[in-house]
């Protein structure tokens, strides 16, 4: 059993960063996946970054890639999402979760998110002038 805590969220101006943590109850993550999701108001929740814990491979969604970098810390079980040149469309709220037995950082962020099997309880995120 994983629990998931998210934090870092808050009220941005369009272009300023901010830095998501997802701090994970288990010290042992061998064979998972964890990634950044995140669900704007009306529309479908949606993979933003997922990181494979075993070789540490990424992936992005166009539509962050070049701004957003997934990264994990050994030493506190902690996953974080820096989040830089902020845009309007970035609002939403974001969720951490973990998959067990991930096959690629690519098949975790594109599949069914109700498949996956641990989630956070999100934070927000507003970029706004």
């Amino acid at each position: 059993q994983l629990h998931l805590v998210e934090s870092g969220g808050g009220l941005v101006q369009p272009g300023e960063s901010l830095r998501l943590s997802c701090t994970i109850s288990r010290h042992t993550l061998d064979y998972y996946g964890v990634g950044w999701y995140r669900q704007a108001p009306g529309k479908e929740r949606e993979g933003v970054s997922c990181l494979e814990i075993s070789d540490g491979a990424t992936y992005y969604a166009d539509s962050v890639k070049g701004r957003f970098t997934i990264s994990r810390d050994n030493t506190n079980d902690t996953v974080y999402l820096q989040m830089n040149s902020l845009k309007p469309e970035d609002t939403a709220v974001y969720y951490c979760a973990a998959d067990y037995l991930v096959t690629t950082a690519l098949a975790m962020c594109v599949m069914n998110p109700d498949n996956l099997d641990y989630w956070g309880q999100g934070t927000q995120v507003t970029v706004s002038s």
